[in-house]
C-alpha cells in the first residue's frame, strides 16, 4: 500500500465514509456492552455501553465542523437504520433453532435479548440527543463565528449526553426502580461520566477535524465544500 492510499491519502468523500463508519461502530457496539456488561466506576454500577456512545457525538461534531448540519443529520439517521438492523439480525439469531450441541441460548438470550422498552427508550434518546448535539454545535458556531472548537464541542454535547440521559432513564426506567435510584445512580452518575469522557476527547476532535479538512505542510485546507 502506498503512502497515498493510507488516511492521509483519502479525499474528502473517503475520509466522511471512515468517520461514518467509526461512528456507526461506535453506536452498535455501545448497544451490545450496554446489554453484555456491567461495569464499576467510582463505586457506581453502570453499563459497559459507555465507553463507546460518548464517542458518537465526537464523530458527529467532527462531521458537522468538515461537511456541515445537512451531512451529519444524515449520518445519524444512517446510525439509526443500522442499528435497527443490528437489533433484527440479532434478534433472528435468536429465534433459530439452536443445535442441540451448543448449551448457550439461554446465555444469548439473557444478554443480546432485547426488551421493548430498553429499545424504545435506547432510540428515542438517541434520536433526540443526536439531532439536538446537530442543532447546538451549529448554533455556537454561528455565534462564535467560527472560532472556538472547543467551547461548541463541549458545549453541544454536554448538553445532548444530558438529554441522552434523562431521555432514556426515564423512558426505561421510571416506575420500575424508585425515583432516587433513578435520578441519583442511573442519570446522575452516567451523565458525569459520559460528560468527563466527552471533555477528554476534546484534543481528539482537533485532530480529527484537522485531519478531514486536509491541513498538510502548507496549513491549506484541502478541497472541501465548507461546513455550512
Amino acid at each position: 500500500m502506498s503512502h497515498s492510499d493510507g488516511l492521509s491519502g483519502m479525499n474528502s468523500q473517503n475520509k466522511l465514509l471512515f468517520l461514518t463508519g467509526l461512528f456507526v461502530i461506535c453506536l452498535g457496539a455501545a448497544n451490545i456492552l450496554s446489554a453484555a456488561k456491567l461495569i464499576s466506576i467510582f463505586g457506581f454500577t453502570i453499563d459497559a455501553g459507555i465507553i463507546a456512545y460518548p464517542l458518537t457525538f465526537l464523530f458527529t461534531d467532527v462531521i458537522s465542523e468538515v461537511w456541515g448540519k445537512g451531512t451529519s443529520r444524515s449520518v445519524v439517521w444512517v446510525g439509526f437504520f443500522a442499528n435497527m438492523l443490528l437489533m433484527l439480525l440479532i434478534w433472528i439469531g435468536g429465534i433459530l433453532p439452536p443445535s442441540p450441541v451448543w448449551g448457550n441460548q439461554e446465555l444469548y438470550q439473557a444478554v443480546l435479548g432485547a426488551v421493548p422498552r430498553i429499545v424504545v427508550a435506547s432510540m428515542a434518546a438517541y434520536l433526540i440527543s443526536q439531532h439536538h448535539d446537530v442543532f447546538a454545535f451549529h448554533f455556537w458556531r454561528t455565534k462564535t463565528r467560527g472560532r472556538w472548537l472547543w467551547m461548541r464541542n463541549n458545549l453541544s454535547t454536554g448538553v445532548s449526553q444530558a438529554i441522552d440521559t434523562v431521555v432514556f432513564g426515564a423512558i426505561a426506567f421510571y416506575g420500575v426502580v424508585p425515583l432516587n435510584v433513578l435520578v441519583g445512580e442511573i442519570i446522575l452518575a452516567q451523565y458525569v461520566i459520559k460528560l468527563s469522557i466527552a471533555l477528554l476527547d476534546t484534543p481528539i476532535c482537533y485532530l480529527l477535524a484537522g485531519w478531514a479538512r486536509g491541513f498538510g505542510a502548507t496549513g491549506r485546507t484541502a478541497e472541501f465544500g465548507g461546513a455550512g
